[in-house]
């Protein structure tokens, strides 16, 4: 049993993006399992607000998802964010967070570099999340999405989960102090 803490005992902010249908919610919610992070999922936040009543049409589950991260973080669990993290202005949340707590961020980019596995993916994909609609593969071509500079990359295409949960635990133990 893990204290919430993430390896090595420090308290940190793991974000995980990328596209939809690469495999992020699968990591996420693994590892968090590992190492006893509390597993912060944008889709889900999302579809409760609009299952309020609530229009959700810009930063709005970011913006809820960076205030229970910092509650989180600061009574000492680590925080694992899955979002699709698709432009600046929401990662910056990240950043912003991790240094106003004084703790690590750990930056992870999910992508399936196999098209066609990718497509498959998408194109089968049953949402978990009551009510969330999941996108189309065209919706996902569509999309727009920034060129993300400061993420470890972690390709899932032909990777067991075993296989691709190594390589983020390997990222993130390397930020041990």
């Amino acid at each position: 049993m893990t204290d919430g803490s993430g390896p090595g005992g420090r308290v940190m902010l793991i974000a995980l993006g990328g596209l939809p249908g690469v495999g992020k919610s699968t990591i996420a919610t693994s590892l968090a399992r590992r190492i006893g992070a509390v597993h912060l999922r944008i889709d889900t936040i999302e579809q409760a607000m609009r299952n309020a009543g609530l229009k959700v049409s810009g930063p709005e589950g970011y913006l809820a998802a960076r205030d229970l991260a910092e509650d989180n973080l600061r009574i000492g669990h680590s925080v694992i964010v899955d979002s699709v993290n698709p432009i600046a202005i929401t990662r910056s949340y990240w950043h912003a967070t991790a240094a106003h707590l004084a703790i690590d961020l750990v930056e992870i980019e999910v992508i399936c570099s196999d098209k066609r596995q990718h497509r498959q993916r998408v194109e089968s994909r049953v949402s978990d999340v009551p009510g969330l609609v999941v996108p189309t593969w065209q919706q996902v071509l569509d999309r727009s999405y920034e060129p993300w500079t400061t993420a470890h990359i972690v390709d899932t295409s032909g990777c067991t989960l075993e296989d691709t949960l190594s390589q983020v635990e390997t990222i993130v133990c390397s930020r041990r102090p």
